[in-house]
């Protein structure tokens, strides 16, 4: 019996405990605008040949169709967006059953000081989510870019290397169990200190038009 009352009284420690970490972090928080780009997504027509870039600012800054030559290319990149903004509007980007979705998010989860066990468990739910909802969809996990601390813009987003490879780590662990396409875009984008590589950027987060052009050349073998 001890042992009985032990246990619930961990269990719900625990419960507790999650609940609390979450009300630590504010994520609830939504860009601006997250609400009229989610909106507009919406009333766009969706077709099963539809390859859909998900993820935030670094997905929404370029225009996948000309950038790639790929009409079918459908931009859902929405600036300052977490995985929990991607799992509210998750269900707009199912309903097409799209041919392909490539995920790239996290960067903004890492710069607000989310608990990477939390951003993992978030990319779970996103997978799980797409392979339930749109099981004929190929899913590419796309490894979290570098940053660049010499620059002085997005301070809150510098500094936080550690988080980043440990969630590209597990990223690669998350593929391999759900059978997923891994794109591990990070190693391709480091300069000599391993930091992104200023040939890329203009200020150490996002990417300028060399970065992209580098991006699309590693992507075009994923898209025949």
């Amino acid at each position: 019996m001890k042992h009985c009352i032990f246990l619930s009284f961990f269990f719900l420690f625990c419960f507790i405990s999650n609940n609390a970490q979450e009300k630590e972090f504010d994520t609830t928080y939504r860009p601006t605008n997250y609400a009229l780009k989610v909106e507009k997504f919406r009333s766009f027509p969706n077709s099963k040949e539809d390859i859909i870039f998900l993820g935030n600012s670094i997905t929404e800054y370029i225009h996948w169709n000309e950038l790639l030559q790929l009409p079918q290319a459908r931009n859902r990149g929405i600036s300052g967006d977490t995985t929990f903004g991607i799992l509210e509007r998750l269900d707009e980007v199912t309903e097409g059953q799209p041919a392909k979705i490539f995920l790239l998010i996290g960067i903004n989860d890492i710069s607000r000081n989310f608990p990477d066990k939390l951003i993992l468990r978030n990319y779970r739910k996103i997978i799980e989510r797409i392979k339930t909802d749109s099981p004929e969809t190929e899913i590419y996990v796309q490894t979290i870019l570098p940053v660049n601390n010499t620059f002085t813009k997005y301070k809150n987003h510098y500094n936080k290397d550690e988080h980043i490879l440990h969630i590209n780590k597990e990223l690669k662990l998350l593929a391999e169990e759900y059978n997923l396409n891994l794109i591990d875009l990070h190693p391709y984008f480091l300069d000599d200190t391993k930091r992104l590589d200023s040939a890329y950027t203009e200020e150490g987060l996002h990417l300028n038009a060399a970065g992209y052009q580098h991006w699309a050349k590693i992507l075009k073998p994923c898209l025949n």
